[in-house]
């Protein structure tokens, strides 16, 4: 029978616990978020919407082609360069999502005869940009300069080191600076996939290489996404000007993707424009990540020390995991469940958001629910 070995995957996936399944969730959930990504609470604000309708209503529901045929209008443009300004970097291009700016940088910067320094926790884009490139791929250590060094070492052409800045599942930031070290001793070039960092690091939230000193480095590279802090959708890659024209004529998931949507397009813009307006709200995001982190371990809970707004809290087991997850949403409190093969290292986790619109009334229901659930 066709695709028989169907069956046998998702037996075994129930087995273990590991089954996945859609939840819609209607447009006023009565539950308390903290699994989303919306790290400012931005994506229901009045200015962010507006944005997202009046771009609707100017430029249609879609862009209507490719980036490289019709599918750049002024919007883009004038997005991708305010999100320059404000990252400090020479150039920006946007990607209908994190994921495919994520997959054109590492594939563009890592041609064949170069090789891809990973650091072992890296997010499954950067893991898929790192198979579909051409270059060879070293594995490292997670969050270890002198492992990229040694790895670097073994090999004389080009070179690029790929890390997330924050990584996505315990909340831990990445040592930018000394990776940027690293690479400059071997004359290699650094990406960077600040995807939980933009927004809630740096000053005013312009992330955190930005708050690692590396803004507008000529051998720096940063991807970043507008669904997360910027309460929209699609992706970005900035860095120098040299780079971006490169990947605008070599990057599969620009050349050959339809481009972004202009709602989205116009959401961004109205969130990264509220943000300068607004530059506590990255004070707050962490203020509130800090504050949950004191709050669930003094409970008793294993909790990690949160670097920006991801607070993670390990979970006995996914079948655990999963129960306390749905043991939350009764008790009305959405978290996000993190279990194999999502989790690297096979230990299943809550993963929480500290949202910057989040009361402290609400930061004790949220705690007072997790302790009361746990397994």
């Amino acid at each position: 029978m066709a695709f028989g070995w169907i069956d046998e995957q998702a037996e075994l996936r129930r087995r273990a616990g590991l089954v996945r399944t859609l939840r819609p969730r209607p447009a006023d959930s009565p539950l308390l978020d903290l699994a989303s990504n919306d790290y400012l609470g931005l994506a229901h604000h009045p200015e962010v919407a507006e944005g997202a309708a009046g771009a609707a209503r100017t430029w249609g529901g879609g862009s209507t082609g490719s980036r490289l045929v019709t599918g750049t209008t002024e919007l883009h443009t004038e997005l991708e360069r305010e999100l320059a300004e404000f990252c400090g970097s020479e150039a920006a291009l946007v990607f209908s999502s994190g994921y495919a700016a994520n997959l054109a940088a590492v594939t563009t910067l890592g041609p064949h005869g170069s090789l891809i320094v990973s650091d072992a926790l890296n997010h499954a884009s950067l893991i898929d940009g790192c198979r579909l490139a051409r270059g060879a791929t070293q594995v490292v250590g997670h969050a270890d300069p002198d492992a990229v060094r040694k790895a670097l070492g073994t090999h004389e052409g080009p070179a690029v080191v790929v890390s997330d800045s924050v990584f996505s599942v315990d909340g831990d930031a990445a040592p930018l600076a000394a990776l940027a070290e690293a690479c400059r001793e071997r004359g290699a070039g650094l990406l960077v996939d600040d995807a939980h960092g933009l927004g809630v690091l740096g000053d005013g939230g312009r992330g955190a290489p930005y708050a690692a000193g590396l803004r507008g480095a000529d051998d720096v590279v940063v991807t970043a996404t507008l669904s997360k802090s910027l309460g929209s959708q699609g992706g970005a890659v900035l860095g120098p000007t040299r780079v971006i024209d490169h990947l605008v004529n070599a990057a599969r998931t620009f050349i050959f993707d339809t481009g972004l949507a202009p709602a989205a397009a116009g959401a961004a813009l109205a969130a990264l424009r509220l943000l300068r307006r607004e530059p506590e709200r990255a004070v707050r995001a962490r203020e509130v990540a800090a504050e949950l982190h004191a709050r669930l371990t003094a409970a008793g809970l294993e909790a990690v020390r949160p670097d920006a707004a991801v607070v993670s809290v390990r979970a006995p087991s996914p079948e655990g995991a999963v129960r306390w997850a749905a043991d939350c949403r009764t008790a009305g409190l959405a978290v996000g469940c993190f279990r194999p093969p999502s989790v690297p290292d096979g230990i299943s986790r809550l993963r929480l958001t500290a949202r910057a619109d989040l009361s402290g009334a609400e930061i004790e229901r949220a705690v007072q629910v997790i302790g009361e659930t746990r397994p």
